[in-house]
């Protein structure tokens, strides 16, 4: 079960609950905190990206991702449906998110209104047929995400070809990526601001999803 990830402590509290297990490894019931804590993220990436697109004057590259204008659904509302619907394993929308880091990295993007929710109904897809044992539709998975089988099925080929296929997580790079989610939603419940790192924008060290060992695909099921 969740053993891959780390079993140190983050903001005092067990690493496992903000994902949905208690200490033995069970499902704790109801929406696992990693919802919340992966929406106010992304919020403030996007509140962050925009700022700093403004002030630099910088024009972000336009992708198959961005639409015409913002959904009518916002990004909390959006990961609460995908949760809701999808039923893919709560470790999944850690994935997505290192997927999406990594894509807009390597096109040389930002994360904006206009492409996150596309960004993250396919980061999640990917990341399930990834991750979890189980038979998925991309069908389904458009019409939860508000897109027609065909625009998703394009926008699966260009992240994974984007990608270069490289969909492995380490445990290492899991473990990094939820220590500071968690970091974050610590911060922001005890200041009430938070110091998210952006979600491009904010530059990491590239291509650390190469060391160490992949995670298993099936480990941290529903």
């Amino acid at each position: 079960m969740a053993t891959w990830m780390a079993r140190g402590k983050a903001g005092g509290c067990n690493p496992y609950i903000g994902l949905g297990l208690d200490e033995s490894g069970n499902w704790i019931p109801g929406p696992p905190r990693v919802l919340s804590l992966l929406s106010s993220v992304l919020e403030r990436s996007i509140r962050g990206n925009e700022k700093l697109l403004a002030a630099s004057k910088i024009k972000d590259g336009i992708t198959i991702f961005h639409g015409t204008k913002e959904p009518s659904l916002n990004v909390r509302q959006y990961v609460e449906r995908i949760f809701k619907y999808c039923k893919c394993s709560n470790s999944c929308f850690v994935v997505a998110i290192i997927y999406i880091d990594r894509f807009l990295q390597r096109i040389d993007a930002y994360l904006t209104p206009l492409n996150v929710h596309r960004l993250l109904i396919t980061s999640v897809l990917v990341a399930a047929k990834f991750m979890d044992d189980q038979c998925y539709n991309n069908a389904y998975y458009a019409r939860v995400g508000g897109v027609s089988r065909d625009e998703l099925n394009r926008l699966e080929m260009k992240l994974l070809f984007d990608l270069d296929f490289r969909l492995h997580v380490t445990t290492d790079v899991f473990n990094k990526y939820w220590l500071k989610i968690q970091q974050e939603g610590d911060a922001e419940s005890q200041t009430g601001t938070g110091t998210a790192q952006r979600i491009q924008g904010y530059r990491s060290k590239k291509d650390e999803t190469r060391q160490g060992q992949p995670a298993s695909r099936r480990q941290s099921q529903r």
